[in-house]
C-alpha cells in the first residue's frame, strides 16, 4: 500500500454488512486516497479501523452535495479522492452521479473499484429468472404515488427489484400484489450479515407473514417477471377500467390496469377516456 494513486475519482464499494466482504483493491484504494467523500464518517471509520488505517474524510450527502462538490472536482486535479458510500457500490440508490458527471466534465480521471451490491446480492438469493430485470429503489411512502410506481414497473417483463424498510414491508408487498398480481416474489435481508435471511414465495404469503412481525435490518423485494396469461377480453379490461376508476385517475388507473391484464397502455387509456 506504497506510494500515491493517480489524481482522480475512485467509485469503491464496500461491504453492505460482513467487513470481510471488502476488497483488497478497495482496502489499498482506500489506504491510499488523498480524501475519502463518506455518507457517515462514522461508518467509514469503522471500515478503515478494520483494516488498519486513518484517511481524512468529508462528508457528501444528499443535504450538502451541491455545496461540496465545487471543492471535490477542483481537487481531483492533483489529488485521489475516493467515493464510498454506507454501505454497497456507490451511485446505486443515491444522488452520486453528479459527482461522476462533474469529474468527466472537468476531464479528471474516473475509475471504480467494483464490490457488493445488496440489489445483485438478492437476485442471487431469489431463485428467480435474471435474464432480465430492473431495479426501482424505493417506492414512494404515499398509496396512490406507490400504485402509479408500481404500474409503471409492471410494464417491464422481467424481474423487479426493490429497496424497503421494515416497518413498510407488509403494506409494500401488498400493494405489489394488487398492482402486480400474486406474482413470485423473494424478501432478502441483512444480506451477508449474521442473521440473513431470504423468504420466497407469492407476493400474498409474503405480505401476510410479515403483516404483523415487521421484519428488521436492509431489505431487497425481488418480484418474479409475469406469467403467460391468457390475452383478457375487452370486458374485462372494462369492469378492471371501472372499479380501478373509483380512486384514481382516468391515466393512472388505465397503467394500473394495463400492467396487471398485460395489455398496451395506449389502448387501456383510450379505452378508460371512453368510459370516463
Amino acid at each position: 500500500m506504497n506510494g500515491k494513486l493517480e489524481p482522480g475519482l475512485y467509485i469503491v464499494a464496500t461491504p453492505i454488512g460482513n467487513l470481510s466482504d471488502l476488497t483488497p483493491r478497495a482496502a489499498e484504494t482506500l489506504a491510499r486516497a488523498d480524501l475519502i467523500a463518506v455518507e457517515d464518517s462514522r461508518v467509514t471509520a469503522k471500515l478503515l479501523q478494520h483494516i488498519g488505517v486513518k484517511r481524512p474524510m468529508q462528508p457528501y450527502h444528499d443535504h450538502n452535495a451541491d455545496k461540496v462538490r465545487p471543492g471535490l472536482i477542483a481537487r481531483m486535479a492533483s489529488e485521489a479522492i475516493a467515493l464510498a458510500s454506507d454501505a454497497g457500490t456507490p451511485l446505486i440508490s443515491d444522488p452520486g452521479y453528479k459527482l461522476v458527471r462533474d469529474a468527466r466534465a472537468a476531464g479528471v480521471m474516473v475509475t471504480t473499484i467494483p464490490g457488493p451490491s445488496a440489489v445483485i446480492a438478492a437476485l442471487t438469493l431469489a431463485g428467480l429468472p435474471t435474464d432480465r430485470f430492473a431495479f426501482f429503489g424505493f417506492l414512494p411512502a404515499r398509496a396512490g404515488a406507490r400504485a402509479a410506481a408500481i404500474a409503471d414497473a409492471g410494464t417491464f417483463r422481467g424481474t423487479l427489484a426493490f429497496y424497503e424498510s421494515g416497518p413498510r414491508l407488509a403494506a409494500t408487498l401488498a400493494a405489489l400484489r394488487d398492482g402486480l398480481g400474486d406474482r413470485e416474489a423473494a424478501v432478502a435481508r441483512e444480506i451477508s450479515k449474521r442473521f440473513e435471511e431470504t423468504v420466497t414465495g407469492p407476493l400474498s404469503a409474503l405480505a401476510a407473514r410479515y403483516e404483523s412481525n415487521p421484519p428488521k435490518g436492509e431489505i431487497v423485494i425481488v418480484v418474479g417477471p409475469p406469467g403467460e396469461a391468457e390475452t383478457a377480453s375487452e370486458a374485462d379490461m372494462d369492469a378492471a377500467l371501472r372499479e380501478a376508476m373509483k380512486t384514481l385517475s382516468p391515466s393512472r388507473a388505465a397503467a394500473e390496469v394495463a400492467a396487471r391484464l398485460g395489455l398496451p397502455r395506449r389502448q387501456v387509456y383510450e379505452r378508460a377516456q371512453q368510459l370516463k
